[in-house]
């Protein structure tokens, strides 16, 4: 276990006693801090000359990808190989899936396979969680409908907290489509669990239903929703999850909901700037901030994103590696 000077859970308290990692809802701050610290280990490792350690060989790997995906997947495909896992790629094109088999039917399989941690993307909300309680090892939630993509969320903490240098009291404007993103809920579950005051900011047409709920303040207004905001996290306008006319077009989005750097400046003057990508250049953000060298965090949210995935990859599979205390 890396005791990192960071760790705080409580005296006698298991810092993870989760098996799954399907979301970031049911996470205690705690919880969500201890695989930060371990996080940090990584991102030190993998800045170095020799970035491979060998914890999980001998361990099975398999991603899981019902949904088209390229940064997440070569993400936690590098992050197991760092680890000296063997790292399998399931091709759902090619997957008995496209001839009818049920999903259920498909977890059957991965586990008679043996497999030690499973890694699983998919259109439909929920369904990691099912496969979860139908395998015998771990599974990662990798993006499930417009549920929670917990280790994006981690992702995005660990790259606050390394530039902020905490997370409370942090003013965090999530904006844009987030009625269709997953990566808002996590965040938004995730940030105001760590003591950020959370927001977020959409069109109407693209504010989720109840989202008071969550804990949340809800601005319609691009430019008021960016009023002194410490972070400035853009969401990707998503197009295919779509079913009617939510924007008029692309082109009227981004003149209301584009970020530009005379919207930004209504934010704190070091305010961060992030998207969890891929990104539209010249809609929900121009190529002039996502390239800001001194306000955008993006390239190292990609960065810290396999170190968060190796942290995620070595906490769950400690029990079935027998290391001391994760019994």
């Amino acid at each position: 276990m890396n005791a990192s000077a960071h760790s705080h859970w409580p005296y006698g308290v298991h810092p993870f006693p989760h098996r799954h990692l399907t979301g970031i809802a049911g996470l205690k701050a705690h919880e969500i801090t201890f695989l930060l610290d371990e996080a940090e280990h990584w991102v030190a490792i993998n800045r170095a000359q020799t970035k491979h350690d060998n914890r999980l060989a001998s361990l099975t790997q398999i991603n899981a990808f019902f949904e088209n995906s390229t940064r997440t997947l070569l993400s936690f495909e590098i992050a197991g190989k760092r680890l000296g896992a063997d790292v399998v790629n399931m091709m759902v094109a090619q997957s008995s899936v496209k001839k009818g088999e049920t999903l259920i039917d498909t977890a059957v399989t991965l586990n008679a396979m043996r497999a030690d941690v499973i890694v699983i993307r998919h259109d439909a909300s929920g369904a990691v969680g099912l496969i979860a309680d139908k395998v015998d090892c771990p599974v990662l939630n990798a993006g499930d409908g417009r549920h929670e993509h917990p280790t994006q969320a981690l992702l995005d903490a660990l790259t606050i907290r390394r530039r902020k240098g905490g997370i409370a009291g942090l003013k965090v404007a999530i904006c844009g489509d987030v009625l269709h993103s997953r990566v808002a809920r996590s965040n938004i579950i995730c940030l105001g669990t760590l003591g950020a005051e959370v927001r977020v900011v959409a069109p109407p047409t693209l504010v989720p239903p109840a989202i008071d709920r969550m804990g949340v303040a809800c601005f319609t207004d691009l430019d008021a929703g960016l009023e002194g905001a410490d972070v400035v996290m853009m969401l990707r306008l998503q197009r295919e999850r779509m079913a009617g006319g939510f924007v008029p077009s692309e082109r009227e989005y981004h003149a209301f909901w584009g970020l530009t750097h005379e919207r930004l400046a209504r934010a704190q003057p070091d305010a961060l700037v992030m998207h969890p990508g891929p990104m539209n250049r010249g809609v929900e953000i121009t190529s002039a901030v996502a390239d800001d060298i001194d306000r955008s965090a993006i390239t190292e949210q990609v960065e810290v994103g396999v170190a968060v995935r190796m942290a995620c990859l070595d906490v769950l599979t400690r029990a079935r590696r027998g290391v001391e205390g994760w019994a």
